[in-house]
C-alpha cells in the first residue's frame, strides 16, 4: 500500500498530474482511449508495408515498437498526452510510389525516411521549421493533407477492388459479387457508422468484425491469437542511407518531411488547444520539446523498419477523456509494446478488412478541403492541382511538385509576387528541376 502511494506520489511530481488537474486514473483511461482509436495502425501498417516486400512479421514488430518508442519519447520528454505511430499515407507512398512506381528496393525507401527524419531533428533544434511551416501558404497545407488522404482513398479502394483498371477509362468501378469488395464495402460503413455514434473503438471494432466474417466464409485462416512476437531482424538497421542519397530520390525525401511536417504542426497544435496546453499569452507548454519527440521518433521508426512515425490525431480522443500529461503517451506506448504479443491476430487480418479502413480514414483527411479559399483562385487551383494530381501520378511527390509550381507561376502572372516567400522560390526551383533532368 506505501509502495502504491509512493509510486503515485513519483508520478504525480515527473508528470506534474496536480498542476494539469489530472490522476493517474484518469490518465490511464486517457491512454487505453487514445490506443484503441489508434491500434487498427498494426493491422494495416503491416499489410501496406508487406506489399513493399518487407517480410509481414518484422514489418507488424516495427510498426509496434517505432509507435512505442514515439509514444514514450513524447510522454518522457515533452509531458504530452500525444500518441505515436507510422503515418498513414507516408506509408502508403513508401510502398507503392517509392518501391513500386519509382522501382527503389524497401531498405533505399527506409534510408529515404530516415534522411528526411534527421532534416526534421535538425529543422526542429534550429528553429527552421517554424520559419518554414510559417511560410508555407495555408492552402497548401491544406491540400496536402487532402491530396494524402485522396491518395490512400484510391489505395484502398483499389485493394479492395471497389476500383479497378480498364484499358480503355484507365480505372472503372469494380463488382460487388466479389466478395473482397462487398466486406471492404461493409467494413467502411461499419466504421462510419459507429464512429457518427460516437462508439469507442469503432475502426478497431470493425476491423476485427470484417475479419471474423471472413473467417465464418472461409476467407481467413485462424492461426491462433497470441504468440511470441516474430523476430525483427529483416528490418533491423536494414536502411540503406547511400542509396537514398541519389539525386532522383530529392523529391522523395522532401515529400515524406512535408507531409510528416504539415501534419505532425497541425495534429500538435489540436491537442494542445483541447489539452489546455497553451497559456492566456499565447505559449504553448512544451511545444518545441513535442516537435523534436516527434522529430526523432521518424528517426528512431527508419532504424526498426517504419515509414514515417507521426503523432496521430486520434490523441484527441484521450484529451477528450481527460489527458493532459505525458502519462497518457506512455501508457498507449506500453500498450503497443503489449499488442507484439498479438501477431497470429494481426496475420489474420485480411487486406479487404485494412482497406475499409484506409477508405475511412481518406475521407476524414479530405475534410482539410473545407478550409481552402476557394473564391480566389490563385489560391484554389494549385490547391485542387496538388489534390488531384497525388492520385492520379500515383505519388504524392510529384502532387506537391506540380502544386508548388502551379502556385508560384499564378502569383507571379497575376502580379502577387509579394506572397511568394524565399522558401517557395527555393522549393519551386527544385522541382522545377526535378521535373527537368530526372
Amino acid at each position: 500500500m506505501e509502495s502504491e502511494q509512493h509510486n503515485r506520489g513519483f508520478l504525480d511530481r515527473f508528470f506534474k498530474l496536480k498542476e494539469h488537474n489530472t490522476n493517474v486514473r484518469t490518465e490511464l483511461i486517457a491512454g487505453l482511449t487514445t490506443f484503441v482509436t489508434m491500434a487498427y495502425i498494426i493491422f494495416v501498417n503491416p499489410n501496406i508495408m508487406a506489399d513493399s516486400g518487407i517480410d509481414h512479421g518484422a514489418a507488424f514488430v516495427a510498426t509496434c515498437i517505432g509507435a512505442a518508442l514515439g509514444c514514450f519519447l513524447m510522454g518522457l520528454y515533452a509531458n504530452w498526452p500525444v500518441g505515436l505511430a507510422p503515418g498513414m499515407g507516408l506509408n502508403a507512398f513508401f510502398t507503392y510510389t517509392v518501391v513500386g512506381e519509382m522501382g527503389y528496393d524497401w531498405q533505399v525507401a527506409l534510408g529515404a525516411v530516415f534522411i528526411s527524419g534527421v532534416l526534421f531533428v535538425l529543422m526542429s533544434i534550429y528553429k527552421i521549421r517554424e520559419w518554414l511551416i510559417n511560410s508555407i501558404p495555408m492552402s497548401m497545407r491544406f491540400a496536402m493533407g487532402a491530396g494524402v488522404g485522396l491518395f490512400l482513398g484510391l489505395i484502398g479502394l483499389k485493394t479492395a477492388g471497389i476500383v479497378v483498371d480498364n484499358p480503355v477509362t484507365l480505372l472503372s468501378m469494380g463488382t460487388f459479387t466479389q466478395p473482397t469488395a462487398l466486406l471492404a464495402a461493409i467494413c467502411f460503413l461499419m466504421i462510419a457508422v459507429l464512429s457518427y455514434r460516437n462508439v469507442f473503438g469503432a475502426v478497431l471494432i470493425s476491423i476485427l468484425a470484417v475479419t471474423f466474417i471472413g473467417w465464418t466464409l472461409g476467407m481467413v485462416e485462424y492461426n491462433g491469437l497470441v504468440s511470441m512476437p516474430p523476430s525483427l531482424a529483416p528490418t533491423l538497421w536494414q536502411l540503406d542511407i547511400a542509396g537514398a542519397l541519389d539525386v532522383g530520390m530529392i523529391s522523395v525525401i522532401l515529400a515524406f518531411l512535408f507531409v510528416n511536417m504539415f501534419d505532425t504542426a497541425g495534429t500538435l497544435m489540436g491537442v494542445a488547444h483541447r489539452a489546455n496546453l497553451i497559456r492566456e499569452d499565447g505559449y504553448i507548454e512544451n511545444l518545441s520539446k513535442a516537435l523534436k519527440a516527434d522529430s526523432v521518433s521518424s528517426v528512431a521508426g527508419a532504424a526498426v523498419g517504419c515509414a514515417p512515425v507521426t503523432s496521430y490525431v486520434e490523441s484527441a480522443s484521450g484529451v477528450a477523456a481527460g489527458g493532459r500529461t505525458g502519462l497518457t503517451a506512455i501508457v498507449v506506448g506500453a500498450l503497443f509494446v503489449a499488442a507484439m504479443f498479438l501477431a497470429p491476430l494481426a496475420g489474420m487480418v485480411p487486406a479487404y478488412a485494412t482497406a475499409g479502413a484506409l477508405i475511412y480514414v481518406a475521407m476524414l483527411m479530405m475534410t482539410g478541403m473545407g478550409h481552402i479559399e476557394w473564391k480566389e483562385m490563385s489560391d484554389a487551383i494549385p490547391a485542387i492541382v496538388t489534390v488531384v494530381m497525388m492520385p492520379l501520378t500515383f505519388s504524392i511527390a510529384n502532387g506537391i511538385a506540380m502544386g508548388f509550381v502551379t502556385y508560384t507561376v499564378l502569383k507571379l502572372l497575376t502580379g502577387q509576387r509579394d506572397q511568394i516567400s524565399l522558401s517557395i522560390y527555393v522549393l519551386t526551383a527544385i522541382f522545377v528541376a526535378k521535373f527537368v533532368f530526372l
